[in-house]
C-alpha cells in the first residue's frame, strides 16, 4: 500500500482538476488525481459510504449515523479516512462526533470530469 497522499480533485482555485475524459487525453498529473478518486471509490464499502454521506439530509452525516454497511465501526472509520485522504470527503469534529461532508465542488468536479455522454 502506498503512503503517498492523494492529490485533491480540486486545485486551490476551485477549478476542476481534470478536463472531461472525452475532451482530450489526460496529462500524467491529471491521471494521478483521477486514478486516486477512482481507487478510493473502487471499494464497494467506500462507494456506499460516499453515497450515504452525499445523500444524507443536510449534505453531511455524523459518524454516529453511519451504520449497517456490513463492516465494523473501526472499518467504517478506516474507509472514511481513505475517502478523506483522496479529497472526496471533508470532516469536522463536533464534541465527540465527527461529521463528514461531500463538498459540492467535489461533486461538480466529478461531474465535469466524467463529462456528457455522446451519442
Amino acid at each position: 500500500m502506498s503512503n503517498a497522499k492523494a492529490l485533491p480533485l480540486l486545485d486551490p482555485g476551485a477549478e476542476p482538476c481534470c478536463p472531461p475524459l472525452t475532451e482530450r487525453p489526460l496529462t500524467a498529473e491529471e491521471a494521478v488525481r483521477t486514478a486516486a478518486m477512482f481507487k478510493a471509490l473502487g471499494d464497494p464499502v467506500r462507494l456506499r459510504l460516499f453515497s450515504l454521506v452525499a445523500s444524507h439530509e443536510g449534505g453531511e452525516a455524523c459518524v454516529c449515523d453511519i451504520s449497517d454497511v456490513g463492516v465494523s465501526q473501526p472499518t467504517v472509520s478506516h474507509h472514511l479516512k481513505k475517502l478523506k485522504d483522496a479529497g472526496l470527503l471533508t470532516s469536522e469534529r463536533r464534541g465527540t462526533w465527527v461529521y463528514y461532508r461531500v463538498e459540492p465542488s467535489v461533486l461538480a468536479a466529478m461531474g465535469h470530469m466524467l463529462g456528457r455522454a455522446t451519442a
